[in-house]
């Protein structure tokens, strides 16, 4: 979940949706936010590392991945183009820096003992999206989305009041994947090339930190497993595109709370992390939020459905 983008906007493709495979796209987009459900459990497994080197080796692993991706589906004619974009290439390097620092995050809340906050935080990224799109982008908010803001805002406070502590953990990573979702926005360019890219930008300094001494001290078998980083983060990646050319916006806008909802079971359940009454309640106050959000969409997407539809 780390690295899920937020749904807002199709990506164009040139042979545009395909309505006639819903069930593969239904597949595709559980088995992509499954993953990154499961995520943490990866990350666990390599707890003994720093986040630091996690972080380095996962930009490592996923340049080499997404090159041979992008060789095998002979793609460099749309990729090579954007390193000569200034523009592009100062957004997606901004990009880059937003997303390794939710990445970073992402991996020591896992470390840590964290992966609740880390759960609350993906459940409050689409509606910090919806702020922003108000702020950044002129977009303007409807009643019910004023509504599910107000009450993710009310767990965030009922955090800070009854809990007596800022879910700053939370709080970072929801505004890291928004702001970097925003910047991507700006930028006409799929997910997977536009990951590569960023990762490209991000593999100089990430390979001068590996080469500290430091860096170095890791074992065998943690190295064995954080050469698969570049698979963990490119697959489910490459299965989110294809369900968004496949699913319509709405069905992608519920299936994206799958990861967060995983990532909630599986802190409770496997990493049997404590959830206190302030927690659960503002857990609830979110998904009480995202219902709302929820619920908006279906409403504000049926009348250019009905409208669609042959006399």
């Amino acid at each position: 979940m780390s690295s899920t983008p937020t749904p807002t906007v199709a990506e164009p493709s040139k042979t545009g949706t395909q309505p006639g495979h819903p069930r593969a796209g239904l597949f595709y987009g559980l088995a992509a936010y499954t993953i990154w459900g499961f995520v943490p459990l990866y990350f666990r497994a390599v707890a003994e590392v720093s986040p630091g080197v996690i972080l380095c080796h996962r930009i490592l692993w996923s340049v080499v991945f997404l090159v041979v991706v992008v060789s095998l589906r002979k793609e460099w004619r749309l990729v090579w183009p954007v390193f000569g974009q200034g523009r592009s290439m100062l957004l997606l390097g901004v990009g880059a820096v937003l997303i390794a620092g939710n990445w970073l995050l992402f991996i020591y809340a896992v470390s840590s003992h964290q992966v609740l906050q880390a759960s609350l935080g993906y459940f409050i990224t689409p509606l910090l999206s919806i702020v922003l799109g108000m702020v950044f982008l002129n977009e303007r908010l409807r009643g019910w989305q004023w509504l599910a803001v107000s009450i993710a805002a009310a767990a965030i406070g009922n955090l800070i009041v009854q809990g007596h502590d800022v879910p700053w953990l939370s709080l970072e990573l929801a505004g890291t994947f928004s702001l970097y979702g925003l910047v991507r926005k700006k930028v006409d360019i799929d997910s997977l090339h536009g990951l590569l890219v960023e990762t490209s930008v991000l593999l100089p300094f990430a390979l001068v930190f590996l080469a500290w001494p430091n860096a170095s001290k890791t074992s065998t078998a943690a190295l064995g497993i954080l050469s698969l980083s570049g698979i963990v983060t490119a697959v489910p990646l490459l299965c989110f595109g294809a369900a968004l050319r496949r699913l319509t916006l709405t069905t992608m806008g519920f299936l994206q709370y799958v990861g967060p909802t995983l990532q909630f079971l599986v802190a409770l359940v496997i990493f049997r992390e404590p959830l206190n009454k302030a927690r659960f309640a503002s857990f609830l106050l979110c998904w009480l939020a995202i219902a709302v959000y929820a619920l908006d969409s279906v409403l504000a997407r049926r009348p250019q459905i009905l409208a669609d539809e042959p006399d």
